[in-house]
């Protein structure tokens, strides 16, 4: 049996009278995420997916919110075995699903690859008063650093739904968070350091020699004090190319007289107190005055 390649989701009873596959075919090859709405069978669906599977079951009748929005936004790091998330009328129970039903305002939604979605600004307002704060920043720094919305966009829906469940932790999310971040890692590496009373680091600081040449791009830090924290994934540790560059990039650096404070997960998750010495004894060197906090 020949079975022909679908672009998925797909709804099962508009491929079948399309002519797309037939219902052996169906059964066979396709699982059903929803009713009627089908998969291959060996796929493995990521947010986005999720996301437009949820609206075709409604009957494309539906906004597509929350962290799916964001998703459809291009925010990444995002979840796939989090739920979808759908606004509108009508919140019957379905597995997979969260159901909103809040008053949208027109301009509070745009149209996207044909589905009506939350924009970044009311996607933000949504994402960023669930959970806990820390979580909410590293969402709305994803969601930020995805679509450019602005944390004024934010603040300024925020105060139109003034009393909303979740907005004195969205504002304070708000004033953390940062478009620069480029993983949840760097997010929880810069609020550690907010957190503990040190100056708010800038984020993606470019550095060049003295001919203008691009050296490298670093996560955060003070670029008046030549001082970075560095925020370093698996790869560096295990990839030996990438260790090698690495080494380099370090040494231009430092020929430069930067300072980097280098952070691992392990660090970040158990040691947090040894990155905030290595990081309150470079910006000490380099005349920036902190506190004497352990």
């Amino acid at each position: 049996m020949i079975v022909r390649v679908l672009r998925w989701p797909f709804v099962g009873t508009e491929a079948v009278a399309a002519g797309l596959v037939t219902n052996h075919g169906l059964r066979t090859a396709y699982v059903a995420m929803h009713r009627n709405v089908y998969v291959p069978r060996d796929a493995r669906p990521d947010a986005v997916d999720k996301a437009v599977a949820a609206w075709l079951w409604s009957r494309r009748d539906a906004t597509v919110a929350g962290m799916s929005a964001a998703a459809l936004h291009g925010a990444r790091w995002i979840d796939a075995d989090l739920p979808a998330e759908l606004n509108r009328r009508g919140r019957d129970k379905v597995a997979g699903i969260v159901l909103h039903s809040d008053v949208l305002a027109e301009d509070e939604v745009c149209d996207l690859r044909g589905m009506p979605v939350t924009t970044p600004a009311r996607t933000a307002f949504d994402i960023g008063r669930v959970s806990s704060l820390e979580n909410a920043v590293v969402r709305l720094d994803a969601l930020r650093n995805a679509t450019g919305v602005s944390a004024a966009a934010v603040a300024s829906l925020t105060d139109r739904h003034g009393g909303a469940r979740g907005s004195v932790q969205l504002r304070r999310a708000l004033e953390l968070s940062d478009d620069g971040a480029e993983s949840p890692q760097e997010t929880r590496t810069r609020l550690l350091l907010v957190n503990a009373g040190l100056p708010r680091p800038e984020t993606q600081i470019d550095v060049r020699d003295v001919r203008g040449r691009f050296v490298a791009r670093l996560d955060m830090g003070w670029p008046d004090a030549s001082v970075a924290v560095e925020f370093d994934g698996a790869q560096h540790w295990t990839d030996a190319r990438q260790r090698s560059r690495d080494i380099d990039r370090i040494a231009e650096l430092e020929a430069l007289d930067w300072l980097v404070v280098r952070v691992s997960g392990e660090l970040l998750r158990h040691r947090p107190a040894v990155i905030l010495r290595r990081v309150r004894v470079a910006l000490r060197e380099r005349g920036v005055l902190v506190a004497n906090t352990a």
